[in-house]
Order: structure tokens, then C-alpha cells, then sequence
């Protein structure tokens, strides 16, 4: 029980820490006023909502740190909480990337790249998208009134011809100098300014240069600005909702039922709903505090952060909260909790959204509920899997051999639990050692730390679940941990290839000659499948990767003047083997510690058009 004297607590701006018995941290906070705010604890001890009684109940001490000004509160609380990772402050469980559009302006002849991270480098960025369809469909908008470069300029600049963009219309083709550096950037100021939903300006400006076009006899160019024109009216007309000129702005709505509180953020981009994002908090503390933390936590990440984040209700450190996001922006931000109006009516939108989010994350649950029943019942295991983990393994004639782990948890993926194994002792090309060697590992370690799935899944068949079997009855997990064998659906095809019957998934148990069938569209089904690809998309991209290393290392070993330590000072200055091909000969010079003549010889050699021919790796 939690047991301190509030009277000797600081009356300071700081962050406050709450410890079990065992010192571990269970809480951290921050407060204006320490010394109130640990009051409020003592006098919370008889609230009837779980988690504070649940929280003073283990709490047995409080550690204070006293900081200088809210601000410094707020960092210290977000550092302390990455570090300790409490149980009762709020877990994004469900934090997903979003994707952006990035354009750097610095550039000679800048393009449009797809990312997934904001970074404060200088590039502008727009968004953010939801969905790898929406960016697609954007960028289409974009290229087809003003054909940037599609492709990266370093693979541009080794064409010895216009790529097909080009011929369709979709490409400048600034590599092959077929438009000058300040219509290039004509095209570019187009593309931002139609982003923006400065429409009109475009319209205007694209008029204007028609007509001088047409007056200097210059027809085809004429016709081209024309088609631009066109293609822009058109979309302008799909999209009468949007109000330009309005800033960018994210809105918060909150909806507690219960011990949970579902918070949705809507996104709107130049007056126009982006995309949404909900989360769902096991929360019992104040909304205000769990909005405070939230919009720490939340913005810490690499998203792009709006002009206006509209509050249904205020937070107390609200100050300090917009005066970090305006740093992290460099531009300032507003913290605004409207109560009418056209804002008040986006908050009001929001808050319908969260319920809905509720609602529908309700229903999910249910169907999980119901398929992983279906599997502990289909599959015989002797208990609902609410951990399911599935192994592959990937390689290619016993090279760069690698294993993987995809993780479900109550029926939902959990990319941050996946892992990657580097195949150590077992021999090139034995698939069975190889994955005994992973599941040993996995095993072993899931002892020690007390984390054991309820459900392995195999790719493969009775011999990969007998590996599995008797890995597990040595561990002594013969009886905690249930095993199944998926193998894949076996095809039969006419003499012409064609394929005319398909199998049936097959799903092997311990004990039982005949596999189990589950029937065809049934969703345990497709959940399994879906995990089994998931391993499998794993395994291959990171052997990919690993493969493509290891050819470029060789290859650079093959270069003089570039031994291990060179190679290791290239790999880690670029940070990747993609980046590292893609290198200028300038980039390649800039690289501390590396002499000319040698970065000369390396850019000849990434260049070079027959590496790619000659196996080395290097395309």
C-alpha cells in the first residue's frame, strides 16, 4: 500500500514515479505541482474505478525528480516511460507507421519517394496517407499533370535510353536532358501547389503558359498544357468538399466504455478528411491525464504533425505540450478545445468515430473469439491458442540460410514480436537442423523469460512436426505447449502445365497418422494460411537481404584499396546495401576516411552495366 507523506513533497513542476515492492516501476507521471498532484492519490484511495485502486494497491513507494519548467517535465516523463515501460501508463499496442509523400526540394531535379518515417531533414512532406492505395491514387493525380521523375536519378543517369514513363507521357526525362532545370521546377512548384489544393493558381498559371505557348506557334506544347488543364478541372470537380486554405489539422475524440477508452484521430489535410487511426486504452485514470500522455506518446513517433490538434477536453499541461510540438515541427502549433462551431462540429465527428471504433473493435474481438475456438476444437490443443507462433525457413542451395518467427496474439498479428534467425551450426542445405536450431533457440530462451506460445505452427509436414515433438519433450513442454504440422496444398496438372486440381491444406498433430482437413473458406482456415505467409514473407525478405549483402561484400572485396575495415565504414556510412548502390560519385567522396582514387574505382564499379551479367551483385 502506498504510504508517503504529500506535506514533504516538492510544490515543483517534475515527474513522479510509482514502485512495487520489488522497485519495479509501475506508473510515471509528470505534474505542474508535485506536491498536489501526490495528494490527489490520498485522496483517490476510496475511487471505485479499478486500475487507481488497483495501482495504490501495489504501490508501495514514490520516487520525485524535480525539473525546472513543465516542458522539461514532459521530456523527462516520456524518456522515463520508454525506459521503464510501465503497466499502468498507455501502450499504443496497435502503432502502426503511416505513409507519406516526401519531396526534396534540394535537389536538382527532385521526385516524390513513399516513405514511412518523418524526419526533420529539410524535405517537405504531404499527408499522411492511411493506405498504400491512397498514395497510389495521389500520386497518379500528381504525375498526370506534371510528369516528375518516377525512378531514382542515380538508376536514371545509367539509362542509356527514356524509360517508359517517358513514352507515356508520365516522364519529364530530366536524365536525358529533355526539359531544362527551371522547367523542371515549373513542374515541381505545379505538383506542390496542387498538394496543397492551390488548385486555382495552377489553373492560372498553366493558362497563361498555353497561351504563350499558342501565341509563339508552338502547338504541341500548347496541346500538352491543355491535356494538364483538363486532367486538373477533372479532379478538382471529384473533389467540391474540400476547403482550401484550411490548416492541417488533427482531431482527437475520446469514448469510454467501461474500463476501456477508444480515442480515434481524425486526419484532415487542406480542409479534407485524410484517413483515421483509433486505439484502444485500458485506462482508469482521468480522461485529461490520459489525453496528456496520449498526445506525448503519440507524437513522439515519427508522424507528421499538423498546424491545430483539436481537444474534446482541456489537458493541464497543454502549454508545454504545444510548445514541444511546435520544436519538433519547427512551426508553431496550437492545443485548441472548441466547444462550437465548425471545429466543434469536426470534434463532435470524432467522437462518433471513436464509438464506432469501439464498436467495430468489438466485433473483431468476437470473431477471433470464435476462430480460435474453432482451431482449439478443429486442432484438439488443450487450450485456446492465445499466442500462436509459426516457423519457416529460407534459403537457396544452403546459402545465407535464415529462420523466421510471425507472431499472432488473441488473433491479431504482432509484427514487434516476429524475430529473424541466423542459421549458426546446422549444416548448409538440412532444413531439419536448421529448424531445430531455431525452435531449440526460441524454446530456450522462452524459458528463461517466462514467454511460451500456446500454439507452434510448422511449415511442413510429419517430419518437421517430429523435429518439433522431440525438441519439445526434451524441454520438458511436451504438455504446455501444443504443435501442428501445416503443409502446403498439393497441385496436379494437365500435360500442358495447366493446373486441374488443387489439394486440400493438411494439418498434421502429434499422435494421429491422418492430417486434419479444415473445410475450404472456413476462417480458422484463412487465419492459418494467412500466419504461414506471413512467416514465409518474412523468411524470404531478410534472406533476400542477407544474400544481397553478402554479394556486395564480396564484390567490394574484390576491389583494391577496400578491405574489412573500409567495407564495414561504407556499410555503415550509407546505411544499407540499397543506399550504397544508389551512391554518386560525390556521395562516395564525401565519405570520411575513404581516399578518392578508391571511391573512383568503387562508383566505376557499382556502375559498371555488365555486374549485374556477371553475377557479382552489384546491379
Amino acid at each position: 500500500m502506498l504510504n508517503f507523506d504529500a506535506a514533504r513533497q516538492p510544490a515543483a513542476p517534475g515527474v513522479y514515479l510509482m514502485r512495487d515492492g520489488a522497485g519495479k516501476v509501475l506508473y510515471v507521471g509528470k505534474a505542474k505541482n508535485l506536491r498536489q498532484r501526490l495528494r490527489s492519490y490520498l485522496a483517490a484511495e476510496r475511487d471505485s474505478r479499478p486500475q487507481i485502486r488497483f495501482l495504490l494497491e501495489r504501490a508501495v513507494t514514490v520516487e520525485t525528480i524535480v525539473t525546472d519548467t513543465e516542458k522539461e517535465a514532459l521530456l523527462l516523463e516520456n524518456t522515463l516511460i520508454k525506459e521503464h515501460r510501465p503497466r499502468y501508463n498507455i501502450d499504443l499496442r496497435d502503432d502502426k507507421t503511416f505513409i507519406s509523400l516526401r519531396l526534396d526540394l534540394r535537389e536538382e531535379f527532385p521526385a516524390f519517394e513513399i516513405v514511412r518515417r518523418v524526419r526533420a531533414d529539410g524535405a517537405r512532406y504531404f499527408g499522411p496517407f492511411t493506405s498504400a492505395t491512397a498514395v497510389r491514387d495521389t500520386l497518379k493525380e500528381v504525375q498526370r499533370s506534371f510528369p516528375l521523375r518516377r525512378l531514382p536519378w542515380a538508376r536514371c543517369r545509367r539509362r542509356t535510353r527514356p524509360c517508359l514513363f517517358h513514352q507515356v507521357g508520365q516522364c519529364s526525362t530530366p536524365c536525358h536532358g529533355l526539359i531544362s532545370r527551371d522547367q523542371y521546377r515549373a513542374l515541381v512548384d505545379g505538383a506542390i501547389a496542387l498538394l496543397e489544393g492551390r488548385s486555382g493558381e495552377v489553373l492560372g498559371m498553366l493558362r497563361q503558359r498555353m497561351g504563350e505557348e499558342a501565341a509563339a506557334l508552338r502547338f504541341e506544347a500548347a496541346a500538352r498544357l491543355r491535356d494538364q488543364i483538363r486532367a486538373i478541372e477533372q479532379t478538382v470537380e471529384r473533389q467540391k468538399a474540400v476547403r482550401h486554405g484550411a490548416p492541417d489539422r488533427d482531431v482527437v475524440g475520446v469514448h469510454r466504455a467501461g474500463g476501456e477508452i477508444e480515442v480515434a484521430v481524425l486526419f484532415f489535410r487542406q480542409g479534407q478528411l485524410a484517413g483515421r487511426r483509433s486505439y484502444n486504452l485500458d485506462w482508469g485514470l482521468d480522461e485529461s491525464r490520459l489525453l496528456e500522455e496520449f498526445l506525448l506518446r503519440y507524437y513522439d513517433r515519427d508522424v507528421p504533425i499538423p498546424d491545430e490538434v483539436l481537444l474534446p477536453l482541456p489537458v493541464e499541461g497543454a502549454e508545454a505540450l504545444a510548445e514541444w510540438l511546435s520544436e519538433r515541427r519547427g512551426r508553431r502549433v496550437r492545443l485548441l478545445t472548441p466547444r462550437r462551431g465548425e471545429r466543434g462540429a469536426l470534434l463532435a465527428l470524432a467522437a462518433r468515430n471513436a464509438e464506432e471504433g469501439w464498436r467495430e473493435r468489438g466485433s473483431r474481438e468476437e470473431a477471433r473469439d470464435r476462430i480460435l475456438a474453432e482451431l482449439q476444437n478443429r486442432l484438439h490443443l488443450t487450450r485456446p491458442p492465445r499466442r500462436i507462433e509459426c516457423f519457416d525457413i529460407s534459403t537457396l542451395q544452403g546459402q545465407a540460410t535464415v529462420g523466421s518467427m510471425a507472431v499472432c496474439v488473441d488473433g491479431e498479428p504482432a509484427p514487434g514480436e516476429y524475430r529473424h534467425y541466423r542459421i549458426r551450426s546446422a549444416a548448409a542445405g538440412d532444413d531439419f537442423a536448421a529448424q531445430g536450431e531455431v525452435l531449440r533457440r526460441r524454446l530456450r530462451r522462452g524459458l528463461d523469460e517466462q514467454v511460451l506460445p500456446d500454439l507452434i505452427v510448422i511449415d511442413g509436414g510429419p517430419g518437421q512436426l517430429g523435429v518439433l515433438q522431440a525438441l519439445l519433450a526434451e524441454l520438458g513442454l511436451a504438455g504446455r505447449v501444443d504443435a501442428v504440422g501445416m503443409a502446403k496444398s498439393r497441385t496436379r496438372g494437365d500435360v500442358r502445365g495447366r493446373t486441374v486440381e488443387r489439394s486440400d491444406e493438411r494439418f498434421f498433430l502429434p499422435g494421429r497418422k491422418n492430417p486434419v482437413i479444415l473445410r475450404r473458406g472456413a476462417a480458422a482456415l484463412f487465419f492459418l494460411e494467412r500466419l504461414r505467409d506471413e512467416a514465409h514473407r518474412f523468411a524470404v525478405t531478410r534472406h533476400r537481404r542477407l544474400r544481397s549483402r553478402d554479394q556486395l561484400t564480396s564484390a567490394l572485396d574484390s576491389i583494391a584499396g577496400i578491405g574489412p575495415q573500409r567495407r564495414k565504414l561504407l556499410l555503415r556510412h550509407f546505411g544499407s546495401v540499397a543506399r550504397l548502390r544508389a551512391a554518386t560519385l560525390d556521395e562516395l567522396r564525401a565519405v570520411p576516411g575513404l581516399p578518392a582514387p578508391v571511391a573512383v574505382r568503387l562508383h566505376g564499379c557499382l556502375q559498371d552495366p555488365g555486374a549485374g551479367d556477371r553475377g557479382d551483385g552489384l546491379r
